[in-house]
C-alpha cells in the first residue's frame, strides 16, 4: 500500500481464555468445559491484525502489562507484521478476556482492562503524527474514554468508530464517525445520546436514517445472517451476508471491521468495503478463537448470498 493507505489502530490488546461448553451455564451452574488455551486478542489487536493478514499497512497504538501474558498478546500482532512503535509497557497485567463458547458457535465474553486502561489522552496525544498521517484510524469502547475523545482531533482521514462496548461520549465525537460502526443494540445506545427521549425505531433501515440525521456523516449497521446496512450521503445500502457454518463468532466482527479499515484505505467506497468485511467476517466464523481464524490474502473467500 501506498503512505496515503496506512492504518493506526487506537485501542485493546487483550489475552483471550478460551474455554468450549456445550451450552452456555445457567446463572449459579456449574459445567464442565474443554479447552484453556490462552490466544492473542482484544478488540484492537484483532482488528490491526484482520487488516495487516489483508495486506493493510497497520500501526497499533495500545499497552500491554508486564507479565507473562504481554508475549502472548502480543504475538498475533507480530506475526501479522503491525508495527508496534506505538505500543508501551505498563506496570501491572496486560488485559484479559474469558471467553466462553458454545456448540452453536455463539459465545459469552467477560473483559478485565488491565493495561488498556492506561490508553489515555495523553498516550494518543505522543501519537498525533501518525495519527494525522493514517488514511483510516480505527477504534473502539476498551479504552477509557478520555483516549477516545482525543481521537477525533487529530484525525485527518477517516474515523472508524467501533462503539463496543457503547460508553458514554462526547456526542461530537460519535458524530466524528466516518464510518461508525454498530450492531442493533449499539446502534440503539449511542441513538440514545444523541438524541436523548427520542424512540428508537425497530427497522434497520429507520435506524441508519435515524443515526444519519443525528448527525453522523456514514453507518454500517450489522445484522449478522442478514448481512449489514450502509448509510451515507449516496444512499442506503444492503450488503449480503455469506452464507457458512459457524464454528466460533469469536473475533468475527473484529474481522470485519479490519477488512472494512482495508477496504476504505485502499479506496474503494463504503458499500465495497463493506462487501468484503462481509466475506471477511464470514470467513473468521469457521475457524476456532479471534485472530488465528483470520484470512490472509491467498485465503479464498466464501461468496455473498446474492
Amino acid at each position: 500500500m501506498s503512505p496515503a493507505g496506512v492504518i493506526t489502530v487506537v485501542g485493546s490488546i487483550n489475552v483471550d481464555l478460551i474455554a468450549q461448553v456445550r451450552r452456555h451455564p445457567m446463572p449459579g451452574e456449574t459445567l464442565h468445559g474443554t479447552g484453556g488455551q490462552m490466544l492473542p486478542g482484544g478488540k484492537g489487536a484483532n482488528q490491526a491484525v484482520a487488516a495487516a493478514k489483508l495486506g493493510g499497512d497497520v500501526r497499533m497504538i495500545g499497552a500491554v502489562g508486564t507479565d507473562t501474558q504481554a508475549e502472548v498478546g502480543l504475538a498475533g500482532l507480530r506475526a501479522a507484521g503491525v508495527d508496534l512503535t506505538g505500543v508501551r509497557e505498563i506496570e501491572g497485567p496486560t488485559g484479559l478476556a474469558i471467553v466462553t463458547v458454545a456448540e452453536d458457535g455463539e459465545n459469552t465474553i467477560v473483559v478485565i482492562a488491565g493495561a488498556n486502561d492506561s490508553v489515555d489522552t495523553a498516550q494518543v496525544t505522543e501519537a498525533k503524527e501518525v495519527i494525522a498521517a493514517s488514511a483510516i484510524v480505527v477504534c473502539q469502547g476498551e479504552i477509557p474514554r478520555e483516549g477516545i475523545e482525543a481521537l477525533p482531533a487529530l484525525v485527518s482521514g477517516r474515523f472508524l468508530h467501533n462503539p463496543a462496548p457503547v460508553m458514554e461520549l462526547d456526542p461530537a465525537v460519535l458524530r466524528a464517525s466516518d464510518p461508525l460502526v454498530v450492531n442493533e443494540h449499539e446502534a440503539a445506545l449511542v441513538l440514545a445520546q444523541l438524541a436523548p427521549g427520542a424512540e428508537v425505531p425497530e427497522a434497520p433501515e429507520r435506524i441508519v436514517g435515524a443515526l444519519r440525521e443525528a448527525g453522523i456523516t456514514s453507518v454500517v449497521l450489522t445484522l449478522g445472517a442478514q448481512g449489514s446496512l450502509v448509510a451515507d450521503a449516496d444512499g442506503t445500502h444492503r450488503i449480503p451476508a455469506a452464507r457458512v457454518t459457524a464454528v466460533d463468532t469469536t473475533g468475527a466482527g473484529d474481522a470485519f471491521i479490519g477488512a472494512l479499515a482495508v477496504g476504505l484505505a485502499s479506496g474503494e467506497s463504503l458499500p465495497a468495503a463493506a462487501r468484503l468485511a462481509s466475506r471477511v467476517g464470514a470467513f473468521a466464523a469457521t475457524g476456532q478463537g479471534a485472530q488465528p481464524s483470520y484470512p490472509s490474502t491467498g485465503d479464498e473467500l466464501p461468496q455473498l448470498a446474492e
